[in-house]
């Protein structure tokens, strides 16, 4: 009996047992992968190519695998369109977040002597020097004036967004013993943004995350207000960083009538001075977001215990019906080297105008 394999007719003549084509089927899918294509008759009559054959596909690319291919077109791609979006940003470049770290220095001022409230808590300022004025009136915002690049229009613009963020970070109560940091964040130029949040979650004195250089704040379950009017006086400057900046330096002293948090016997009213400096950059992007750059904020405040921790809130030393005597603030050793520099105390000396 024959082999399955083989027709029932038997194996047609001039046919081979062995023939070693027998098992291949050259179906379309097989004829198209070929990496070498047979040239037509009719390029081989005209004899353009000198040769009997062509290699399919895109020369060297064509002896690689497809998803070789398309894994270096897609890197292609990205790269092009980094380019793309690079050159076509502003000025052909690629421009940076806007913002400048800010630096800041809070200084305790400690007490010369007895710490005694106001003879009067229901006119806690009636004592004080003229000179000073009822919150905003007392910022001393300048006329707006043209500067070399700037228009005055301009740098009216800047003076209003300084004035809002002053008015916002220590004039309002809200901010002040509330915890209200809201505000004054939407007040802050983009790039300054990370930096903000991180002061407010983890302040820290190390010149750059401390929640009372961006604000003036206190501990709401600490300190109140007595009166929500705060006495200024003070000034601002303008002029320019560069020509694609304004540079506006805010220099106030403020006097804040502060009393114990929650219910108590004692209704003694503390006064309590502030000078806070204030240097403020805003460029054009800033003008059109209506926001500022903080770029500098240096604080003195007393009366303080020297040694206090001020990062995240000013902390005052209020005075009692008897009066408060303070220990004598500890002289500073130069030559110590573990404790920073810029951590310094000085003493609180009268209020004046």
């Amino acid at each position: 009996m024959g082999d399955r394999r083989e027709p029932p007719e038997g194996t047609p003549d001039g046919g081979s047992d062995d023939d070693e084509f027998r098992s291949v089927v050259f179906d379309e899918s097989f004829v198209k992968a070929a990496r070498i294509q047979e040239l037509s008759a009719q390029e081989r009559l005209a004899g353009a190519f000198g040769r009997a054959t062509r290699t399919r596909g895109w020369g060297w690319f064509g002896s690689l695998p497809r998803q070789a291919v398309i894994l270096l077109l897609l890197v292609v791609m990205a790269f092009a369109a980094a380019v793309y979006f690079g050159v076509s940003s502003p000025h052909g470049q690629i421009v940076p977040p806007s913002g400048t770290q800010l630096t800041a220095a809070v200084t305790p001022l400690s007490p010369s002597g007895t710490v005694g409230a106001v003879s009067d808590p229901a006119h806690p300022f009636a004592a004080l020097p003229p000179g000073y004025a009822d919150g905003r009136a007392g910022l001393g915002m300048p006329p707006a004036s043209s500067t070399a690049h700037f228009a005055g229009t301009d740098v009216q613009r800047a003076l209003n967004a300084t004035q809002q963020y002053l008015v916002v970070s220590e004039l309002t109560p809200a901010t002040l013993t509330a915890n209200e940091t809201g505000q004054v964040r939407d007040l802050i130029t983009s790039g300054e943004l990370a930096q903000y949040d991180d002061s407010i979650n983890a302040p820290r004195d190390d010149q750059h995350h401390a929640a009372t250089g961006w604000m003036v704040r206190f501990d709401p379950g600490q300190v109140a207000l007595a009166s929500n009017t705060v006495m200024v006086t003070g000034n601002v400057q303008v002029g320019e960083l560069d020509p694609a900046t304004l540079e506006i330096t805010a220099d106030h002293t403020l006097i804040y009538a502060l009393r114990p948090a929650g219910t108590t016997s004692d209704t003694s009213v503390t006064l309590y001075a502030v000078r806070r400096e204030v240097r403020i950059d805003v460029d054009r992007a800033d003008l059109d977001a209506g926001r500022v750059r903080v770029v500098d904020s240096t604080v003195q405040a007393g009366p303080t215990g020297c040694g206090t921790v001020q990062s995240d809130y000013l902390q005052p030393m209020l005075a009692t019906a008897a009066g408060v005597h303070p220990s004598t603030p500890p002289a500073v050793n130069p030559t110590d080297h573990s404790r920073p520099a810029w951590q310094s105390c000085g003493v609180l000396g009268p209020i004046t105008g």
